[in-house]
């Protein structure tokens, strides 16, 4: 499980960083794996409005968006921002992020693609304002809601704070841990409890991946889902992204992670392999269960259909297995 928490206020040690990593120590208490993007020393350009996006799926600035950016937000399980209030929304260098989040907006609504974790993700976003007044938060709060529902979030509200100016006002706040134990626990307690399974080959290019995909698609609720390679390639398989694309199924901005990594910080319970023999490894403690799938690299349009069908034939047989186990 991944919270990711995205610091948009240009201030390293600032009221907005200390409530944000309050956040975060708390999911940590929790179990989940944590990662904070300081957004303010990305590279991260604006929109420029050209459109690609709402055609291709994707967005052709060259920049932190493309190399890190995308990949996290598909991953996380949990996705926070943090921002102090600059004229009543969110600061700059966090808005450009916004924006270029249009990129994943347009791969829903425009090319029908839906994100496997989109039905399972959660938002929620964390704020500090200088002054007291009444609709202090309403920009911001209109514009979260707009921003998880294009990267595939549910909004599930924020934690907010007024008068919250000097350095340290934060941590003076008399009800702010309280605030955030309580909001953590909601977010990600539900969470905690999911049976971990990786889906594990040689590349993790191509059957680890839809098996995945298919097993968060599924069940995102009930099972903490991971995938991971033995001796893992630079990308995934582009033919498995457009077969699965044609059943509706979003692989865009997927990673290839190698086994050990992905053991480490998953800590399975379940590791299914493929059919790639000995090259995936036994781990103590862990429960194996081995599928016999043809390796489709190389192989024709058809071929990568047929495997691609018989992993969720069999991801739906894990699924209702485990879930009455």
């Amino acid at each position: 499980m991944l919270v990711l928490g995205l610091q948009g206020s240009p201030r390293k040690k600032g009221n907005t960083s200390d409530l944000l990593n309050a956040f975060m120590a708390e999911a940590q208490k929790l179990g989940a794996k944590t990662h904070i993007v300081d957004v303010c020393h990305k590279h991260i350009e604006p929109c420029r409005e050209y459109i690609l996006c709402e055609k291709k799926g994707y967005c052709p600035i060259h920049d932190d968006m493309e190399t890190e950016i995308y990949q996290l937000l598909r991953k996380a399980d949990v996705i926070v921002p943090a921002t102090p209030i600059f004229f009543y929304n969110t600061t700059a260098q966090l808005k450009a992020l916004i924006d270029r989040s249009q990129t994943l907006w347009s791969r829903k609504y425009r090319l029908n693609l839906t994100d496997p974790l989109r039905k399972w993700r959660k938002g929620f976003y964390l704020s500090v304002g200088a002054t007291k007044g009444k609709n202090l938060f309403e920009g911001v709060d209109l514009t979260m809601k707009y921003f998880f529902d294009a990267v595939g979030a549910d909004f599930m509200g924020s934690l907010a704070y007024r008068q919250v100016e000097k350095p340290g006002d934060i941590k003076k706040h008399p009800s702010v841990l309280d605030d955030v134990r309580a909001s953590a626990l909601k977010l990600i307690g539900p969470l905690a409890g999911r049976k971990r399974i990786l889906f594990a080959c040689r590349e993790n290019a191509c059957r680890s991946q839809m098996a995945a995909a298919f097993a968060q698609k599924s069940g995102g609720d009930r099972f903490d889902v991971a995938s991971a390679g033995s001796t893992p390639v630079e990308k995934i398989n582009p033919l498995m992204v457009e077969v699965m694309q044609e059943i509706g199924i979003d692989m865009g901005f997927k990673g290839t992670t190698p086994l050990t990594s992905a053991i480490e910080d998953l800590s399975p319970e379940i590791i299914v392999t493929m059919g790639c023999g000995e090259a995936c490894p036994i781990v103590p403690g862990c429960r194996t269960i081995k599928w016999d799938l043809p390796d489709p690299a190389g192989q024709s349009r058809d071929f990568m259909r047929d495997v691609r069908d018989r992993i969720q034939n069999n991801v739906n047989e894990l699924i209702s297995e485990e879930s009455s186990s």
